[in-house]
C-alpha cells in the first residue's frame, strides 16, 4: 500500500486516497467534506466522465431529441440556441439519462443492441478518467497547490478490475498513488438501495457477461421479446441481481487497501478525525 502503516499515514505531508463501494455509502460526501475542510482536491471520477469522456455523447443525445421538434430544430440549425449538458458533482443525471434503459421504445426504452454501446462507452470512459488518477494528482500540486487528494470513484469500478488477480492493471496503477478505501455496507443498507431504487429506478452501467446474462433470463423468464420489455421492470428486476454480483467483487477489491465500517464512517466529522479513523483502519490491516 501507499501507506504501509499508521505511523507512515500520519506522518506523510500529502495524503492520497480513494473511495469505492456501492452507491449511497458516504463517498460522495466524505470527498465534499474533505474538500470543504480545505487543503483536500476532490476529483469526480463521474464528473470527469460526463464531461470529458462523455459531454459530446451526451450532447448529441440531447440535440437528436431537439430535431424532432420542428420549432428547435430550426432554432438548432441557425444557430440560434446552443444545447448542452449542465452535469455538476451533485447531478449527474445527464450520464445517467444518456445510458438509457433496454426495451420498449414507446415506455422510454432504447434497442438492446444501441444500450450495449453505451455501456460500452460508459466503459471505456470510466477506465480512462481512473487511469487520469494520477494527472489530477499533479494537476491538483502544480496548478491549484492542493497537498491532499481524494479521487471519488463511482459504484461500477468493480465490474472493470479483478481484485483476485496480483497484477490486475487499473488496480495496480491506482494503488501506486493513492490509499484504496472501501466502504463497506451492510444487509441493511442493501435492503434500502433495493426499496429506494425500486421507487425510482435510475439506468445503471453493467459488466457486458452479465448484462448478456441477466437480458436472456429476463426474456425466458417472462417469455417475451426485446419489443415488450418494460424498461423500468428489466432495470428494477436487474438491480438487486446487480448488487449480489457485485458484493464479492467489492470484497476481492479490499486487500489493496483498508475498509471502512458504516461505523467508521459515522465517526468521521471533518479532516482530523478522518486522519485518525483511517489509521485505525491500517492498524487492523496490519
Amino acid at each position: 500500500m501507499l501507506y504501509p502503516d499508521a505511523k507512515t499515514w500520519r506522518a506523510a505531508p500529502e495524503k492520497h486516497v480513494l473511495f469505492y463501494g456501492m452507491s449511497g455509502l458516504g463517498k460522495t460526501h466524505l470527498s465534499n467534506m474533505l474538500r470543504a475542510s480545505g487543503g483536500w482536491f476532490h476529483y469526480s471520477i463521474d464528473y470527469r466522465i460526463g464531461t470529458r469522456y462523455m459531454g459530446e455523447l451526451i450532447a448529441d443525445n440531447a440535440k437528436a431529441h431537439a430535431m424532432q421538434v420542428p420549432f428547435l430544430r430550426d432554432l438548432l440549425l441557425s444557430d440560434s440556441i446552443y444545447i448542452g449538458s449542465n452535469i455538476t458533482f451533485d447531478n449527474l443525471a445527464p450520464v445517467s439519462t444518456y445510458l438509457g434503459k433496454p426495451g420498449n421504445v414507446e415506455l422510454g426504452g432504447m434497442p438492446i443492441d444501441e444500450y450495449r454501446t453505451r455501456q460500452d462507452q460508459f466503459r471505456r470512459a470510466e477506465i480512462a478518467a481512473l487511469h487520469d488518477t494520477a494527472y489530477f494528482i499533479d494537476r491538483a500540486r502544480r496548478l491549484y497547490d492542493y497537498p491532499n487528494f481524494i479521487c471519488d470513484t463511482g459504484g461500477s469500478i468493480c465490474e472493470w478490475v479483478d481484485g483476485n488477480d496480483p497484477d490486475d492493471p487499473l488496480l495496480t496503477e491506482l494503488s501506486r498513488h493513492c490509499l484504496l478505501i472501501r466502504l463497506e455496507g451492510s444487509e441493511a443498507h442493501t435492503a434500502e438501495l433495493i426499496r429506494r431504487f425500486d421507487r425510482a429506478p435510475k439506468p445503471m452501467a453493467y459488466q457486458p457477461e452479465f448484462l448478456t446474462d441477466a437480458w436472456a433470463e429476463y426474456l425466458r423468464e417472462n417469455n417475451c421479446v426485446e419489443s415488450e420489455v418494460n424498461p423500468d421492470r428489466f432495470i428494477r428486476w436487474t438491480y438487486a441481481r446487480a448488487l449480489a454480483h457485485r458484493k464479492p467483487r467489492y470484497e476481492a477489491m479490499a486487500p489493496w487497501g483498508v475498509t471502512l465500517t458504516p461505523d467508521d464512517v459515522g465517526h468521521i466529522t471533518d479532516a482530523a478525525s478522518f486522519t485518525d479513523v483511517i489509521a485505525k483502519a491500517i492498524e487492523r490491516r496490519e
